[in-house]
């Protein structure tokens, strides 16, 4: 059985942030630095929010009225901030989400929420598209859903091989965004990524 981590109070966490400015080489105690460690505590507390946020609540209010709506929806262009959980540097990307609803469907916003739910946490970018996608799929049931995300990541180009201009795609394809391929291509040709022929 996996154990909770124990909890770390404001003034530990605030103390690690000074470690850190005098490992670096800085003085904490330096005027433009005395309020750092509370301002990156704070940040944290903002960067890593989805630690107590589950998904799967934004998903659970739904729409059973649309007058028999069955065709696919996408919501493209989720712009997102996440975390390594590598080197702890940032991964700025979007993400495209596509379902086909069974007989219910949900407020496009709450797709939104979901992926920032899982980006705000630290993250690898293929566990944050398949979070995405088995989420959606647990809670709504649709006959298929397609997840795309396309990000950039500060750990490479701003530290090691410092490649720029380099983003990284990953997507979850799950029920018939897996099984059609017609199904497949019409989710990516609406988010604007073509298929290899």
């Amino acid at each position: 059985m996996k154990s909770e981590p124990a909890a770390v109070t404001t003034a530990q966490a605030e103390e690690a942030v000074r470690t850190l400015l005098r490992w670096a080489g800085e003085d904490p105690a330096r005027e433009g630095l005395l309020d750092t460690p509370k301002r990156v505590v704070e940040a944290y507390r903002d960067w890593f929010s989805g630690y107590a946020i589950d998904p799967a609540d934004y998903l659970r209010r739904t729409f059973e009225e649309v007058a028999g709506y069955d065709e696919m929806i996408v919501l493209r262009d989720i712009e997102f901030e996440s975390f390594c959980e590598h080197h702890m540097a940032p991964i700025i990307g979007r993400a495209h989400i596509g379902y086909l609803p069974t007989d219910k469907v949900v407020g496009i916003s709450k797709l939104a929420r979901v992926v920032d739910a899982y980006a705000r946490r630290f993250q690898v970018q293929e566990k944050l598209t398949a979070q995405v996608a088995h989420c959606i799929e647990d809670v709504l049931k649709p006959r298929g859903v397609g997840v795309v995300v396309d990000a950039v990541h500060q750990c490479m180009t701003t530290r090691g091989v410092h490649k720029r201009g380099v983003s990284m795609i990953t997507s979850q394809m799950r029920g018939s965004f897996r099984d059609d391929a017609r199904t497949r291509a019409e989710f990516l040709r609406f988010i604007d990524i073509h298929s290899p022929h």
